[in-house]
């Protein structure tokens, strides 16, 4: 029943054909918001990890998954942005593709993404995987105060207990769930919906996440 304003998918909406999406087409088509459903790639989605019989349907299968997310409504953002404007006041919504630490790919380009977003009061970025963070984010662009991430799925494994929180994700991962502060900049990590592997997850239940901005 929550009617929020902005919605936005952080990537990986298959784990390696768009086909994968028929499944659940009927529930995510649904998603509406009056500024917008805004989304970004993961690194699942470009289909890295199945073994092609050639690269033109390695090809096609990320064109497919692009006009997925169109069918779907959401405004797929590749390494580029939306400039929002609400009484008065210019919001950046960045996405860019996957970029993640070590193996990962790297096909997100945050110079190109964040181009034109100067005016902007408030600017928010989608990045699939937490890393980006640390690696870039922080170092090189101080002006982006909330980064919302996902990749991580908690390892679908966890314990919490009032203060408490483990998960073997956090050996992989320094930010791999819920929010984390360094300065004026936010991350949100969330735990995400679906599973990798295992069908199933154990303390570490599918999230949707509401936020709520408030003026500082």
């Amino acid at each position: 029943n929550e009617k929020p304003d902005l919605i936005f998918f952080t990537g990986d909406l298959v784990n390696n054909e768009s086909s994968e999406v028929k499944e659940y087409i009927q529930v995510f088509d649904k998603l509406r918001a009056p500024l917008g459903v805004y989304s970004v790639t993961g690194n699942h989605d470009y289909g890295d990890y199945k073994s092609w019989a050639t690269k033109e349907a390695k090809q096609q299968n990320f064109k497919d998954l692009i006009e997925a997310h169109r069918l779907l409504g959401f405004d797929l953002l590749m390494n580029e942005n939306r400039i929002i404007e609400q009484s008065g006041e210019k919001l950046a919504i960045i996405g860019i593709e996957n970029w993640g630490a070590g193996r990962f790919s790297k096909y997100g380009k945050l110079e190109q993404a964040h181009a034109g977003t100067d005016a902007a009061t408030v600017k928010l970025l989608l990045s699939h995987d937490p890393s980006h963070w640390d690696a870039e984010v922080r170092p090189d662009y101080k002006d982006i105060d909330i980064a919302f991430a996902g990749h991580t799925h908690g390892f679908q494994f966890g314990v919490e207990w009032g203060d408490f929180k483990w998960s073997p994700s956090q050996y992989a991962y320094k930010q791999w769930a819920g929010l984390y502060t360094e300065g004026k900049q936010h991350l949100y990590v969330n735990r995400g919906f679906g599973y990798l592997g295992y069908p199933g997850r154990v303390g570490m239940p599918p999230e949707i996440t509401l936020m709520e901005l408030k003026r500082a």
